[in-house]
């Protein structure tokens, strides 16, 4: 069973420290385990750890979570050379695919290398929840601020724009994030869009923005546009707490 609609859950967020294990599945990812609409079995889904460099110890780590909470766990790696003979086919029989956190410059240019931007618009295509945090969120959009190049953040242009915004993350825990993310929307190097603080998240019907999500109490999203005086206006959004 997949999704009725195309469906993305971008966050900054979606894992909380585990008791027995690195990490556990936060309240975001079980929304997103829920928007799949799987019932009677296990969700099927796979971790893209791309943007971390395919770390095998964060994916040992997601098949301990996987583990604890009964999904029915893969993966896709890339180095140092695709593990899967055909990525569009896996990618089709997960119900949630799950990006995680890294370099999105990094995680951008390895997917068009192996067409897996082509495969991820297919099975977002056909209903399969497409979600993650950080570069697994900015990924989606059509660009946002990222630490890929250095410490001094600096813009991303060409994310796969499956839904026609760009994408701020982390917006309330690292100080450049706000400013340049404001500014880049400002001189038009990025369209609006959305930004999450840590903790926060982001539905996407479609191209259509839902409503924004939330599994900590005060972590909240925004719209980032420019106004009618050509000045950037943010506006915080109504952001539910799950």
């Amino acid at each position: 069973m997949t999704a009725d609609t195309p469906t993305i859950l971008a966050t900054s967020g979606g894992l909380r420290a585990g008791t027995r294990t690195n990490f556990e599945f936060g309240a975001m990812s079980e929304y997103a385990f829920e928007l799949s609409g799987v019932t009677g079995r296990a969700p099927r889904v796979c971790f893209v750890g791309t943007a971390g460099g395919d770390d095998p110890h964060w994916i040992t780590a997601f098949y301990e979570a996987a583990l604890l909470r009964g999904l029915q766990m893969s993966h896709l790696r890339l180095f140092s050379m695709p593990n899967v003979e055909d990525i569009t086919a896996h990618l089709l029989e997960q119900d949630v695919v799950w990006v995680g956190g890294g370099s999105v410059a990094g995680l951008l240019a390895m997917w068009r290398l192996h067409g897996v931007d082509e495969a991820m618009r297919t099975a977002w295509e056909a209903g399969v929840v497409l979600t993650g945090v950080s570069a697994g969120s900015l990924c989606w959009h059509i660009g946002g601020t990222t630490d890929s190049f250095g410490p001094t953040l600096r813009p991303v242009t060409n994310g796969l724009a499956l839904v026609p915004y760009s994408n701020g993350v982390h917006y309330d825990a690292e100080e450049q994030r706000r400013p340049l993310y404001h500014r880049l929307v400002e001189d038009g190097t990025l369209p609006a869009g959305y930004a999450t603080d840590n903790f926060a998240g982001l539905l996407y019907r479609g191209t259509e923005f839902v409503e924004a999500v939330s599994e900590r109490e005060g972590a909240l999203a925004y719209r980032v546009e420019l106004g009618p005086d050509g000045v950037v206006v943010e506006t915080e959004l109504d952001t539910r707490l799950l």
